[in-house]
């Protein structure tokens, strides 16, 4: 199976491609960049790169696996814009995971004895992006959530979790406050599209991917001007 997964979310831009992955001799390469902006700019060559080094064609492609938020706006609308984009051109099919369930895979979460484990990143305002996963079947307890912290802390449960990402210190201390024993850990953790890769060979497809976002853009198109249409 040949798979291209990508990731824009946040703070980083990162492609992988496998080839032949259900085979004894899977052609694989990724590529990782930590970066506030400029991801649209970043992705396509990216992708060219990480292709080539795997020695895949586009249409040779069957899957495209995608990150679909929550994340910043533009982010989020970069990942789903291109994903489609190399569908049309491609004919493969789509696997989307949220941007907070591919954090909750990574390895650099260490193994502990709580039942539950929450990525929680900040999504300023006050608030977080934040969703509470069962640590051994990765399944998610409630679903993504944009939230105000203290709101967040609350839907917590009240048994002790452990809590990564960049909202982690702040939604763990709010957990404190109302008795949670929680501990913050990995604040720079990001979705990384290389721990997607295999994931999606695996899991069920479909024929479109629709971005979540969980909260309106930050910006807003202007007020319409009274005077525009105002005979003279």
């Amino acid at each position: 199976m040949n798979i291209l997964s990508i990731d824009t979310c946040f703070d980083a831009c990162s492609v992988a491609a496998g080839r032949g992955l259900r085979t004894l001799t899977p052609s694989i390469s990724f590529a990782f960049e930590a970066m506030q902006k400029g991801h649209a700019e970043h992705l396509l060559p990216m992708v060219q790169t990480v292709m080539g080094e795997a020695n895949l064609e586009f249409p040779a492609l069957d899957r495209i696996a995608v990150t679909c938020g929550p994340g910043t706006f533009t982010g989020t609308r970069i990942c789903v814009s291109a994903a489609r984009a190399f569908a049309l051109a491609t004919g493969a099919e789509f696997v989307a995971v949220s941007s907070l369930r591919l954090m909750a895979m990574s390895s650099f979460i260490p193994a502990a004895p709580t039942r539950h484990v929450a990525i929680a990143t900040d999504a300023r305002r006050g608030e977080v992006y934040f969703e509470v996963f069962d640590r051994h079947s990765l399944k998610s307890v409630g679903g993504p959530q944009c939230a105000a912290i203290e709101d967040a802390a609350r839907g917590l449960g009240s048994s002790p979790i452990v809590i990564a990402g960049s909202g982690a210190e702040a939604l763990a201390a709010a957990a404190r406050q109302l008795g949670v024993e929680a501990t913050a850990i990995l604040p720079g953790l990001l979705p990384d599209a290389f721990d997607l890769l295999f994931m999606a060979a695996e899991m069920p497809t479909s024929a479109t991917v629709s971005p979540l976002y969980l909260r309106p853009p930050d910006a807003k198109p202007p007020a319409p001007s009274p005077f525009i249409g105002a005979g003279v």
